[in-house]
């Protein structure tokens, strides 16, 4: 079968960030992601940005160079493409291919907003553009694997589940400058939608969908220092409307579990973990913890620890990445095995599909709601 041909939005040669560069171009150039695609073009903020990207990434010579999602989408070489721009571009990028029904990866969150991620998702609808948004977590061996444990009933039925995590950005008090965005709602990227809302989405992949959602949500510290992109040096400051703590509560539709999820902004406590979560059943406690992130598809180890009720013994349960993935840096290891399973039709284990522009929906919406209580009690 001859490879998908690819186009990629958003691969910059000088970008803040570069999410596509470390996550998705390892795959896409290795061995095993050349023979199911091939990138035939890039789209950046001018033909000129894009050139460079093709230079500065050895992209071959043949990759055609354009500034203007419309002239990308009228190619018709190209079958998927794939935006990773800052979230506030999303929409406007991916739009024209999406219309004109060619296939579309979009990474989290889909858009800026809940309208303009239901635009997206109708628009894909009309025109029959197959879809795939990266919540790559639900991909990765560690939501795999709890999956399984708790759909394989090792602790019996689920009774409550509680999520702590520490992170969002780096540091609790100021931010790189490069990343004012962050503290800005309007632009839709930040600890809530982006930290938060991964994680989300995978509590919800091994749960069950959670309903009576409610939260308490904090901006503890609305005046933001901004530091030297890549350096301590304070040199100005600027003013947050991003909530910097997150308290979440809901039940597990399927089990009736009560979760609770609490989140805030910097650092965790020395020598504790940035992420614990507990999953307490009937016969059973299941205790996730990582050192490194929030994020379940980028933190490597995680440790998995079972304990069980009628022997009070304890147990790791052991998960690991597959050989090829562990030959990727660790951001590209659950965005490829999204990539893997789109190529083989959207289908994974238990015959469910690979997350979709109607699964973003469902998230966003579930987001926002958390954000319009907040903002109503602010009014208040």
């Amino acid at each position: 079968m001859a490879p998908i041909r690819i186009a990629l939005i958003g691969l910059s040669a000088s970008a803040a960030t570069s999410w596509a560069s470390d996550a998705h171009l390892p795959y896409l150039l290795s061995a095993r992601g050349r023979e199911k695609y091939e990138i035939v073009a890039l789209c950046n903020s001018s033909v000129e940005a894009a050139k460079r990207a093709i230079e500065t990434y050895k992209l071959p010579a043949t990759t055609r160079a354009y500034g203007n999602p419309a002239d990308l989408a009228a190619d018709p070489d190209v079958e998927l493409v794939v935006c990773s721009t800052r979230v506030d571009t999303h929409h406007e990028t991916i739009l024209p291919s999406v219309r004109a029904g060619k296939m579309a990866y979009v990474e989290w969150p889909l858009a800026h907003d809940v309208a303009h991620a239901e635009e997206l998702a109708k628009a894909a609808r009309a025109s029959g553009s197959r879809t795939l948004v990266g919540l790559q977590g639900q991909v990765s061996p560690v939501v795999i694997a709890l999956r399984q444990l708790v759909d394989a009933g090792r602790i019996g039925k689920v009774l409550s589940s509680e999520v702590r995590t520490s992170g969002g950005t780096l540091d609790r008090q100021s931010i790189s400058s490069k990343l004012e965005y962050w503290t800005k709602r309007r632009i839709g990227g930040n600890m809530l939608t982006i930290g938060f809302g991964h994680l989300f989405d995978q509590v919800q992949h091994v749960l069950g969908e959670i309903v009576d959602v409610h939260g308490h949500l904090h901006l503890q510290r609305p005046e933001v220092p901004l530091r030297q992109h890549d350096g301590a040096e304070i040199i100005g400051k600027t003013q947050s409307d991003v909530p910097d703590l997150l308290i979440v509560t809901g039940s597990a539709a399927s089990s009736g579990a009560r979760v609770l999820l609490r989140t805030r902004r910097g650092q965790s406590f020395p020598g504790e973990p940035k992420l614990v979560w507990t999953i307490s059943g009937e016969k059973g406690e299941v205790r996730v913890s990582s050192e490194q992130g929030t994020s379940l598809a980028l933190a490597d180890p995680v440790t998995i620890e079972l304990h069980d009720f009628a022997t009070d013994k304890v147990e790791t349960v052991d998960w690991a990445w597959e050989p090829w993935q562990r030959e990727l840096p660790v951001p590209a290891r659950a965005v490829a095995a999204l990539y893997e399973q789109f190529a083989q039709g959207g289908v994974k284990s238990q015959n469910q599909r690979v997350p979709s522009f109607e699964d973003a929906v469902r998230r966003h919406i579930q987001l926002n709601e958390l954000l319009e209580a907040w903002s109503t009690q602010q009014k208040v």
